[in-house]
């Protein structure tokens, strides 16, 4: 992922230390925590899912009735 641009925003103290603490556990940066939390909350990796998912179906795996399946 290239990081090309910059979103400067303000934070209380108690938010940013919070941030920094769970940073921190998760071996990373308050940065990352941020930008992972804006793609689960608005969905901004969906095209990558969809991509995804149109490549399984395209795949076209055998399907039949689920006794034979489970042989």
């Amino acid at each position: 992922m290239t990081l090309a641009k910059r979103a400067q925003m303000l934070l209380e103290e108690e938010q940013y230390r919070k941030l920094e603490q769970l940073a921190k556990q998760k071996k990373g940066s308050v940065g990352a925590l941020i930008r992972e939390a804006i793609e689960k909350l608005y969905h901004l990796g969906k095209q990558d899912r969809i991509q995804a998912v149109r490549k399984i179906a395209a795949m076209n795996p055998p399907v039949d009735e689920w006794q034979k399946m489970e042989k």
